[in-house]
């Protein structure tokens, strides 16, 4: 299969449709059309980044920022990062119908046909960009724009399927949002969101990774390489680790620069040492062969959304206690 000339290894899927009609897409519900379509934008991923990307606003202001321009920001953000949560639906369709956490993603179950799905992706990255340009300013809306090529181009059709780095450096499409945030107030770039750029970068690893030791099978099937497919526990766990301690020590990095005062710190020295506690925690269970459900790698997993929701939290009150 192949998009915009880049080729993707494909795996021969099961039939779409699998919920047990043959009625075409556009004879389906309107309300499970409509409830479909904004299911292709991955609404509880853009919740992640949403949650890096307001903070940081606040940050680069000093304060409130203009909430007209702080509405614009997120819709734009929801636009463009849902369009390419679309286009990387219409890319994996074939492995998704064979994976079990992906079976009921709209293109599988036929809610959605691949054509619907590509013009709705790339609709949603052409108004997004524009509306970045045209109400935020330029500067976000190549950010933006560069963000979603990124995911689609780089990590879901040259990385995801051909190495075991690909959250590593496929993950910066998730860093963007920091990025986006404070370019949207200042119309610039500063260190302090090179630093929470950072941040995310080492977080993803380790945040990902737990969830693919839980279904690494998953992976396994459709011949995705995963880091936990092709390394055991223990070799993960060390990863989780390292990555880990270099995310707590790069977060601690804003305050020595000038832009968070003690909160911050305190915020991030707290639930940067509690990862720690748990990737360590991870690690002593891997070492002692511990699997199955008393592996409990998910603990970390739902940490880490915790962790970076308290981190970007305290980023933006940090400018109020000053």
């Amino acid at each position: 299969m192949s998009l915009s000339g880049v080729r993707v290894t494909a795996v021969e899927s099961r039939p779409a449709g699998v919920i047990g009609t043959s009625q075409s897409p556009s004879h389906r519900p309107i309300g499970a059309r409509v409830k479909a379509f904004v299911a292709l934008t991955k609404p509880r991923i853009i919740e992640l980044l949403l949650i890096t990307t307001v903070p940081v606003m606040f940050l680069a202001q000093q304060g409130v920022p203009d909430l007209r321009l702080v509405l614009l920001t997120c819709v734009g953000g929801y636009l463009s990062a849902g369009g390419a949560n679309a286009l990387n639906m219409y890319i994996d369709r074939d492995i998704d119908a064979l994976m079990d956490r992906t079976s009921q993603r709209p293109l599988v179950t036929g809610m959605v046909s691949p054509r619907e799905c590509l013009v709705f992706g790339i609709t949603l990255a052409v108004v997004s960009t524009l509306l970045f340009g045209l109400a935020v300013n330029w500067l976000s809306a190549w950010l933006s724009l560069g963000a979603l090529l990124f995911y689609v181009v780089v990590y879901t059709m040259i990385l995801k399927r051909r190495t075991a780095q690909n959250i590593v450096w496929g993950g910066i499409a998730g860093c963007m949002p920091v990025l986006i945030g404070w370019s949207a107030v200042t119309d610039s770039m500063s260190w302090a969101p090179i630093v929470l750029f950072l941040v995310i970068f080492f977080w993803t690893p380790p945040h990902y990774w737990p969830l693919s030791m839980k279904v690494k099978e998953d992976y396994a099937r459709v011949g995705v390489p995963m880091l936990p497919v092709i390394a055991g526990n223990k070799t993960v766990a060390k990863q989780i680790v390292i990555y880990s301690w270099v995310m707590v020590a790069v977060s601690l990095l804003l305050t020595p620069l000038g832009y968070t005062g003690w909160f911050y710190t305190a915020v991030a020295l707290a639930a940067g040492g509690w990862w720690l506690w748990e990737a360590h925690a991870l690690l002593n269970r891997a070492k002692a062969e511990v699997t199955g459900g008393k592996l409990k790698e998910m603990r970390l997993f739902h940490w880490s959304i915790t962790y970076v929701s308290l981190l970007f939290v305290a980023v933006a009150v940090d400018p109020f206690l000053r």
